[in-house]
């Protein structure tokens, strides 16, 4: 097995050993890179030297945690001080953050050594990381393809085995989607379980940061290390981090498995469901039992979600005014016009129609029509939710409702692009936790992968990861790899 196929605990276990070095995975990772970028666009920046003084230093002490001598890559949207954190934006491009995000902390307390950034959908917001201003990120399966979005760039660049494992950021599907669409273990935790600390904002109430791995025991020993209060984040649970890595072994001997029908109701790709009932016959098979339930209100999470959201980024974004940092545009006349030129001409075509139509949802007459009556709706869906675990252990949903579509298919149908989430939005709404595994491939031009959902309560991971675990251990498909 060469370097860059290590799993994270393969990697974690072998330098703890002594057998290879931090500074050996860091060159694999890095020649990986080398061959395989630009083609591909997950990677926007990385600072060769500086990765391996990190690598260096790991190998010159003793293990001091988990992930001692890993290299993990980070999302674009993740302060890390001194490094570059453009949000895949004009408007940051030049931008260095002053200080380290909590997970970036807690990721280095663990081991880890920082190996670069990752491509992302403008200011993570997208579907299909082509809003990237850099370049977009293509699919490792197949080329002509995108790799979902917004975390695109880090699920690629798992998948393509340039990282080991990547931080990402999840509003409405942005780590789920993109590990479905790349073949990849990709988890939104609950609301609240990781600090968003250092993590540039979108929509507050509904971001969180997550990890993008090649298997659920990856992902369940990077969230233990992220978890955990924060007391720079109001948000922040108080709740210490269970041993999610144990939960992998539990078994799911009588666990409830909720179908909901909502999510089954036509519209979908029809190998994409035969490989998501597929799944659910394995699980049923190790002592499981799957139950049809409801979600009533399924139907009205996107349109909440795009006023929510959107109305929160219209807030979130006006701090981008060429006064503090950033780009400012050149020679105006005045502080009003060098604030509109700055936004005309940092902002790309997405970002700006959302910050239009959050103003708009929010400016006077519109706001209980709009806002209001949105939060009203996201409050019926986490009584959905609620009572759905009353009946249930986890909810089994397909993480999206095709396969992997082709750069430029929606780029100019901004509603096409927003249906893409539509079985992702809801968890968010709702601030569950959701995990997105492969669950089989479909042959389009090429070999494409499909991801299952697993939802669970609120702080229900260590049940999202007992499911997760059970059912690799009775499947290969998270083993296949592309690109050879």
């Amino acid at each position: 097995m060469e370097l860059h196929e290590f799993t994270v605990s393969e990697a974690a276990a072998t330098v703890r050993r002594r057998e290879v070095s931090s500074t050996d995975l860091v060159r694999a990772l890095l020649a990986r890179m080398e061959a395989l970028e630009p083609a591909l666009g997950a990677m926007l920046h990385w600072d060769a030297e500086a990765a391996l003084a990190e690598a260096r230093a790991r190998d010159a002490e003793p293990p001091i945690g988990p992930l001692h001598g890993v290299p993990i890559a980070l999302k674009d949207n993740l302060s890390v001080k001194g490094q570059f954190c453009s949000c895949a934006s004009r408007i940051l491009q030049g931008y260095r953050a002053p200080y380290d995000a909590t997970v970036v902390e807690k990721l280095r307390q663990a081991g880890a050594v920082l190996l670069g950034r990752t491509n992302m959908d403008e200011f993570a917001m997208g579907s299909s990381t082509e809003s990237s201003v850099i370049c977009p990120t293509r699919n490792p399966w197949d080329f002509e393809r995108t790799p979902g979005g917004s975390s695109g760039g880090s699920a690629a660049a798992v998948a393509a085995r340039e990282s080991f494992a990547a931080l990402g950021s999840d509003t409405g599907g942005s780590i789920r989607q993109p590990a479905a669409f790349c073949g990849c273990v990709g988890l939104k935790p609950t609301y609240g379980r990781v600090s968003r600390y250092g993590l540039v904002a979108f929509a507050s109430s509904l971001d969180q940061i997550g990890p993008l791995a090649r298997d659920a025991q990856d992902a369940a020993r990077i969230l233990h290390a992220i978890s955990g209060p924060d007391p720079r984040d109001s948000t922040s649970l108080p709740d210490a981090p269970p041993d999610f890595v144990a939960a992998l072994g539990r078994g799911i001997r009588r666990l409830k498995l909720g179908l909901p029908r909502e999510y089954f109701s036509g519209g979908m790709d029809a190998d994409v469901e035969q490989a998501v009932r597929a799944a659910v016959r394995v699980l049923e098979g190790l002592g499981a039992e799957a139950v049809e339930i409801s979600l009533p209100h399924t139907e009205h999470a996107v349109a909440a979600y795009y006023v929510l959201a959107t109305a929160e980024a219209s807030a979130n974004l006006a701090r981008f005014d060429g006064v503090r940092y950033g780009r400012r545009a050149e020679n105006p006349a005045d502080p009003l016009e060098m604030y509109g030129r700055t936004r005309a001409e940092g902002f790309g075509a997405e970002v700006k129609r959302r910050i239009i139509l959050g103003t708009y949802v929010l400016s006077s007459g519109y706001h209980d029509a709009y806002y209001l009556h949105a939060q009203k709706v996201r409050t019926l869906i986490r009584r959905d939710f609620r009572q759905a675990f009353e009946r249930c252990d986890v909810l089994l949903t397909p993480t999206t409702p095709s396969p992997a579509f082709k750069l430029g298919e929606k780029i100019q149908d901004p509603l096409q692009m927003y249906l893409a989430d539509i079985f992702t939005i809801a968890a968010n709404l709702a601030g569950v936790c959701a995990l997105s595994l492969t669950c089989g491939f479909v042959e389009r031009e090429k070999k494409l992968p499909v991801g299952l959902q697993i939802i669970g309560p609120w702080m229900g991971e260590e049940t999202l990861f007992r499911v997760a675990g059970a059912y690799e251990q009775a499947s290969a498909w998270h083993k296949e790899a592309p690109l050879g």
